[in-house]
């Protein structure tokens, strides 16, 4: 069975012969050229941090945002096609208007992101349709279920999460998420890690200048989901730099011992290919010193 999609790719209703639907995958592999998005639940609340690549210089500052408000207490972070995501936004938004409308309180974030998953899932099966180019997290925070995180992909799978990565170094992202002790931190905690694992994953070879979008829903708001101020995100990104600087520095004090004892051990493998005479005097204690050992000891 071919792994290619000739003849198989036209249609997201359509299977191929080794049971994947390529319209779908497609659908994927567009969130997975896109910025990265994370989303970190806490004891105390859920934050978002997207990394929004800033593709010109010509536009405004703080547009094409990839965080959302859905509902009071639900926020939204995306990635992948822009477009397709506000689509979607507008989709949940309507969902939580509806069941506060008919049901006199705030819709729980499960309910809804079970019913926009329901909808996403509808466009995978008609031919006249395609898949949405794109993923996002749900994140909310009520008293009485306490903090709430899911991801939706195109498929229209739901899953929920304490730590959740989305878009091109998705892989990266959670290898440091899965770094943190999440179920102990706060909110202002997170938004820090939050900075630096978007920091530690942007790639500045491959991609331009970024700027960094946070927004958090948790007791510190009142169970509201908004932007973080712009004095926290600015104290975030402090960290997050120092940070990165600090590891960096530490890797370079580390780099010239340790090259310097794999050059020094191959030297001495190649005096010994060639059968010279172990070093007397001083240069012994030298070459314990570099190789952990004379250069003839090994």
């Amino acid at each position: 069975m071919s792994s290619i999609g000739t003849g198989y790719d036209l249609s997201a209703s359509t299977f191929s012969p080794d049971g994947r639907v390529f319209q779908v995958e497609y659908a994927m592999k567009a969130v997975e050229n896109s910025s990265t998005a994370i989303g970190i639940r806490c004891k105390d609340g859920v934050v978002f941090g997207v990394e929004k690549l800033v593709l010109s210089k010509l536009y405004e500052e703080g547009s094409n945002k990839r965080l959302f408000n859905v509902d009071r207490h639900v926020g939204m972070a995306v990635a992948g096609l822009l477009a397709d995501a506000r689509s979607l936004a507008d989709i949940a938004r309507e969902e939580a208007s509806n069941f506060r409308s008919n049901f006199g309180y705030n819709i729980p974030l499960k309910h809804l992101a079970d019913r926009v998953a329901m909808y996403v899932h509808a466009y995978t099966l008609y031919s006249a349709v395609r898949p949405f180019g794109c993923s996002f997290m749900l994140g909310s925070y009520s008293v009485n279920d306490g903090a709430q995180l899911y991801m939706i992909d195109p498929s229209g799978v739901s899953y929920g999460y304490w730590g959740c990565a989305i878009g091109k170094a998705k892989q990266a992202a959670k290898t440091e998420i899965e770094k943190l002790q999440m179920k102990e931190m706060t909110c202002r905690d997170v938004v820090k890690e939050v900075a630096k694992i978007i920091y530690i994953v942007h790639d500045e070879v491959k991609d331009k200048a970024f700027e960094l979008e946070l927004s958090w829903v948790g007791e510190i708001t009142k169970g509201r989901h908004e932007i973080v101020p712009k004095d926290i995100r600015e104290e975030a990104e402090k960290y997050a730099k120092e940070s990165l600087k600090e590891e960096d520095e530490s890797d370079d004090d580390n780099i010239l011992p340790s090259t310097l004892h794999h050059f020094t051990c191959a030297f001495a493998s190649f005096n010994k290919a060639q059968g010279f005479a172990k070093r007397p005097g001083p240069m012994a204690a030298r070459d314990k010193v570099l190789c952990g050992g004379p250069l003839r000891c090994l």
